[in-house]
């Protein structure tokens, strides 16, 4: 079995290069209550160098033998916020985001991603339904603008239970319907680690025939009456018709009394068992470290696994699991 692993937006390692610098509602309004063309031209550098920073990015991902990689939500600051709605902000960038999507297609990278909490395709309430439906559709749209197909992924969780987690898996089902063919394609679901356990966002990704994306941590915080053992077959079929391996998510408490919150490190006690379990499958893995330290965590993280039996480093982000 090959694992492969990657990280989220930031890295540690690479100084100055977030891809996540922000305009605020405030400080735009401000600017464009006296100089509504100062305020958009402050809005586009500050994409513009985001998007710099993603290339920055990626070619540290390149020399560092990483292929995983999820982008950062921010890139495009104020994107979906009703003050620029009739700003076009993928023509804007399409150069440069077509640059982007050059690289990751002639590094064969893997990407992805995973739009904020407050998208909610379950919810009752109808602005909110349509709020997470123009933020699906922004992300999907810079996907396109890139050029890349549909194995640029984009991971979201089911939502919130509404006190009532039945009917709120049928909205979901209900609303799902809403969603534009293109932007439904690449979705991905993930259990959270409050309210929807593995097991039912495998029955939503059965219906729909979607992948599951299957987090650890939030297996660990909230599995109900799930076993890893009856959920794994499920999650790694779910895969079976797209060009990539299964996708799982991995990290670590911050302490016993903070179940939830991640740590600044993963330790390799909280994701070998699941590998040792997953072997059984003959199947390759990518997996998503999700901890405070980025890429530094995610590179300790493969070396500290390197050291577990059966289990060999192949490359700076890479194992092999005879």
């Amino acid at each position: 079995m090959d694992i492969r692993f990657g990280y989220v937006a930031m890295s540690v390692i690479l100084e100055k290069a977030s891809p996540s610098k922000n305009v605020t509602v405030k400080t735009y309004s401000r600017l464009a209550e006296t100089n509504p063309r100062a305020a958009l031209s402050k809005v586009c550098r500050t994409a513009s160098e985001n998007l710099a920073n993603t290339l920055r990015l990626l070619r540290h991902n390149r020399a560092s033998g990483v292929k995983i990689y999820r982008f950062s939500s921010k890139l495009i600051p104020l994107a979906t916020h009703p003050l620029l709605s009739g700003w076009n902000y993928a023509d804007e960038f399409k150069k440069e985001l077509a640059t982007i999507g050059s690289f990751v297609q002639d590094n064969e990278m893997r990407v992805s991603f995973h739009p904020d909490h407050y998208t909610l395709i379950n919810s009752p309430r109808e602005e909110v339904l349509l709020s997470s439906l123009k933020d699906l559709e922004h992300h999907c749209l810079l996907l396109e603008t890139m050029g890349l197909g549909p194995a640029a992924r984009l991971v979201t969780h089911v939502g919130g239970s509404y006190k009532d987690k039945e009917k709120s898996l049928k909205r979901f089902l209900d609303n799902w319907t809403r969603l534009p063919p293109r932007t439904a394609s690449r979705l991905t679901l993930e259990n959270d680690d409050k309210t929807f356990t593995a097991g039912e966002v495998l029955y939503l990704c059965r219906k729909l025939t979607l992948p599951m994306v299957l987090d650890i941590h939030h297996f660990r915080c909230n599995s109900g009456c799930d076993k890893l053992e009856e959920i794994l077959p499920g999650f790694l079929t779910s895969w079976k018709d797209t060009s990539l391996p299964a996708k799982i998510h991995a990290s670590s408490p911050r302490s016993p009394g903070d179940c939830r919150s991640h740590h600044d490190y993963v330790n390799p006690t909280d994701l070998y068992p699941f590998l040792k379990l997953a072997r059984e499958f003959g199947q390759d893995l990518d997996v998503m470290v999700e901890a405070k330290q980025k890429d530094q965590a995610m590179f300790r993280l493969v070396k500290d696994l390197a050291a577990c039996p059966m289990i060999r480093q192949t490359g700076p982000a890479s194992l092999s699991f005879a």
